[in-house]
Formats: C-alpha cells, sequence, structure tokens
C-alpha cells in the first residue's frame, strides 16, 4: 500500500480524533483514529480477541486504543482516558506520549520514503489560558514522529484549514477549527498570516458542562452528541443541554473573535471581504452552521469588524485539517 502513496504526508493531531492524510495517485487517502484509551485487566484479553479490538499489552493490562475504548467506557460506566486534553499533552497522563506514538503510527505506519516529509498540526497558544503549554506538546510530537522516521514541520491547525478549502480565493480566509480540546483561529491573505489564536473550549466543554448539568458524564454526553443531535430540535434534556452549550461556544469564540482583530486591524488591511470557514468536529452537529450564521448576524449587528464575503462549511470537517497539511507537505517535493 505505501509504494502507491506519493511522498509527503499531513497529520492533523486533535484532542478527539488523529487523521492522517496521503496522496495515492490523485486521490486523498485520510485515515482516523480517536484519541482515547481505556485500561482493562489481563482476563478480557480473549473476549476482546474475539471481538476484533484494536489494544495492545502493557505493564499487566490490556490498552484498549481508539473507536474501541470509547465504547468500552460507556460500557463499564468509566471515562475513557485521553493522551491529549483541552488541546495538548494531558500533564496527568504519564502513559501519554507511549500511548500517542502508537496512535500516531496507526494512522501513518512506516514512512513512504525515507525522512518522509510530515507535516503536522499544532495549536496556538490560548488567550484565555495563558499558563497552557503548547511549546511541550510541539516538541513531543516532533521526537514522536522522527522516532516512527519521519522529517517532522509543525503548522498552525487553523491555517491548514486555509490551504485546504480557500484554493478559489487564493489561500485568503477567515478560519476557525472548533476541536475537542480548543477552537484555533487564524486570518490569511494570499497565504500570508495576519492572526492566529486559541481559545481554551472546545467540544469537551460542551460535553462536561452538559453533563454537569444533567449529573452524566463527560463520555455519554459525547457519545449522544456524536450519534447525531439536530441543534434545531434536541429529542431529550441531554440533547437540549447539548444544544445551550455549543450555542454558548460559538457566541463565545465570535466575539473573541471581533476582540482580537480590532487589536491588530491597524496592522492589517484587507483590500476585500474573505469567506469564514467552520470546520471541526463540533460542526458535525445537524443545523451547525444555521446556528453559527444566526449567532454571527447577532453579533454583526454590533459590528464584526473582518468583511465577510460568506459562511460556509469546510467541505469534510473531519479531513480539512490534514488535507491543508498534506499540501504542505507535498510542496516539500516540487522541485
Amino acid at each position: 500500500m505505501a509504494s502507491e502513496h506519493k511522498p509527503g504526508v499531513g497529520l492533523d493531531v486533535g484532542t478527539m480524533n488523529i487523521v492522517s492524510a496521503r496522496l495515492s495517485g490523485e486521490k486523498v487517502v485520510t485515515k482516523r483514529v480517536r484519541d482515547a484509551f481505556i485500561d482493562l485487566d489481563l482476563e478480557a484479553k480473549k473476549t476482546l480477541r474475539l471481538s476484533k479490538v484494536n489494544y495492545v499489552e502493557e505493564a499487566g493490562n490490556l490498552i484498549v486504543l481508539g473507536d474501541s475504548a470509547l465504547t468500552m467506557a460507556n460500557l463499564f460506566k468509566r471515562e475513557v482516558r485521553r493522551p491529549l486534553a483541552r488541546g495538548v499533552i494531558s500533564a496527568g497522563e504519564l502513559e501519554a506520549q507511549k500511548i500517542l506514538s502508537l496512535l500516531v503510527f496507526n494512522v501513518l505506519s512506516h514512512p513512504v520514503i525515507e525522512n518522509e516529509h510530515c507535516f503536522y498540526s499544532v495549536p496556538s497558544s490560548p488567550i484565555d489560558d495563558p499558563e497552557q503549554d503548547v511549546v511541550y506538546h510541539q516538541e513531543v510530537f516532533r521526537k514522536i514522529l522522527t522516532e516512527h522516521g519521519y522529517m517532522p514541520h509543525p503548522m498552525n491547525e487553523a491555517m491548514a484549514i486555509v490551504y485546504s478549502q480557500c484554493a478559489r480565493e487564493n489561500f485568503s480566509g477567515l478560519a476557525v477549527s472548533f476541536g475537542s480540546g480548543m477552537c484555533n483561529v487564524a486570518l490569511a491573505y494570499q497565504t500570508v498570516k495576519g492572526m492566529e489564536f486559541a481559545l481554551a473550549r472546545g467540544g469537551d466543554y460542551i460535553d462536561g458542562h452538559a453533563a454537569k448539568a444533567m449529573g452524566s458524564t463527560a463520555s455519554r454526553m459525547c457519545s449522544i452528541k456524536e450519534k447525531g443531535v439536530d441543534l434545531a430540535n434536541p429529542q431529550s434534556r441531554e440533547e437540549e443541554a447539548i444544544v445551550l452549550y455549543v450555542r454558548a461556544l460559538i457566541k463565545y469564540c465570535l466575539e473573541n473573535i471581533a476582540g482580537q482583530f480590532r487589536r491588530v486591524q491597524n496592522t492589517i488591511n484587507l483590500p476585500e471581504p474573505v469567506p469564514f470557514i467552520i470546520s471541526g468536529g463540533t460542526t458535525k452537529a445537524g443545523g451547525f452552521i444555521a446556528v453559527f450564521k444566526e449567532e454571527f448576524e447577532a453579533i454583526k449587528k454590533r459590528g464584526f469588524p473582518i468583511p465577510i464575503s460568506e459562511i460556509r462549511l469546510a467541505t469534510d470537517p473531519m479531513t480539512a485539517v490534514a488535507e491543508g497539511l498534506l499540501i504542505l507537505a507535498g510542496e516539500e517535493y516540487v522541485e
């Protein structure tokens, strides 16, 4: 399979999912693994082997990886363990690096050629949590990729969305990645970055707060959300709580975008309106774009400082970052 791939790979390192993108011929091929794990006793090994669950043995325990971990967590009414939290490597997970290395290899496998270029996503420093350390996160993934035989290149997550979604606008746009750990924002004009920042809220904020409101677990609220919530027509109290916090997150994000741009607008002159691109797993909720436009219009009445030509969803919100990183990786092989 590797021999069919062209050199160069994009890797979206998300709090909820890790996604790779490669070119096979002229087709972009993506691969995803959930960024999660749960530890079980060794007695469960025979059952897991029969069910073909993705697991490894480590220090006398079975470590179930990926989507299967969330299923097991819900089955045993436990919280799934995450090697990433709030957009960066989890400080409380001593096994985080080892698990992340396994997950990364799961979606990348071996390099197509020696020292294959791999562009990987990193978040900006969140403006609402200045203590959040993104440098350690960036360097750990540089180390992991190097150990797997790749030449690593860090790249801002939201800028990658501009590269994958704004080719027809000459790579000009305002992009927001609604991830699980953070919301990442970037404004670019013809590939030149004008502004980038992150907010320390995302899909986990929705799950956690909705869980507290309902007396449930974040894993359960995440499962309900991912099964499909229609934001315009919630069917239960749990879904109503999810809708409430989705709206709160969108409003928080838009208000901060407006505030940050006002701080730098004297140094940025946009000669024309740019598209507003919305991406990330949180946008998969039914009716998300309609709710987003409602909240945008409400803020626009008070004055939104960035001229916007249109608001649109990424072609595939789950792979847009990886595909943008793939474009940059491919450029390393253009003579």
